[in-house]
């Protein structure tokens, strides 16, 4: 779930990828090959120019018939505490064939499959460069991709995240279904503090 960002009243940078100091090397694929039968690739990179810079996540997804697959990327270098704040907002531009995403975050250093994840999914319009706010409250938890029941899992511990994630999906457990190449702009990923939700 997606929403034009509300006014706020307080905002930290997270990942600004059109400075000179912004890099990418700390970002880890993580896509559908981690399993015998994946064939979906992501890769994360700077694009420079000499007017600009922003980093381009790129995807080619191929995922079984079920619409099982995924190609994603994360951040696992450092940890956040994001328990101030309301949300994330990001400046992103889609295009190509795949226009739904989700972003991905893990807390306590739980990476294991079998870990809860907390997901939060999103569809972008097309070819345009768009502001979205996501608001933490919308994240769910997830397992493989199957959403479990949230009074069953620990909340998401907002002090302590560990790892965020990009990720393109085939839509297993969804009623959307995608594949193909694709491209996602991102100029900036911040934190949030509203002043209204």
């Amino acid at each position: 779930m997606s929403t034009i960002c509300p006014s706020f009243k307080n905002e930290k940078t997270l990942f600004n990828f059109t400075t000179d100091s912004a890099s990418i090397n700390d970002w880890q694929e993580i896509s559908d090959t981690e399993r015998d039968v994946g064939k979906s690739k992501a890769t994360f990179v700077l694009q420079k120019t000499q007017q600009f810079q922003r980093a381009i996540f790129f995807t080619l997804l191929n995922p079984q018939s079920n619409g099982a697959g995924f190609g994603g990327v994360a951040y696992r270098k450092q940890t956040f505490d994001l328990s101030a704040y309301d949300g994330l907002k990001l400046n992103v531009r889609a295009q190509g064939e795949c226009y739904n995403y989700k972003i991905i975050l893990r807390h306590h250093h739980q990476e294991s499959s079998l870990d809860p994840s907390y997901e939060i999914f999103f569809e972008l319009p097309k070819n345009q460069f768009t502001e979205i706010y996501l608001s933490f409250d919308n994240f769910k938890p997830y397992s493989r991709g199957k959403a479990l029941d949230p009074s069953k899992v620990p909340l998401l511990d907002r002090s302590d995240v560990t790892s965020i994630g990009l990720q393109v999906y085939g839509g297993v457990y969804s009623p959307i279904k995608q594949q193909g190449s694709s491209s996602l702009e991102i100029d900036y990923i911040n934190t949030v503090q509203c002043t209204s939700i």
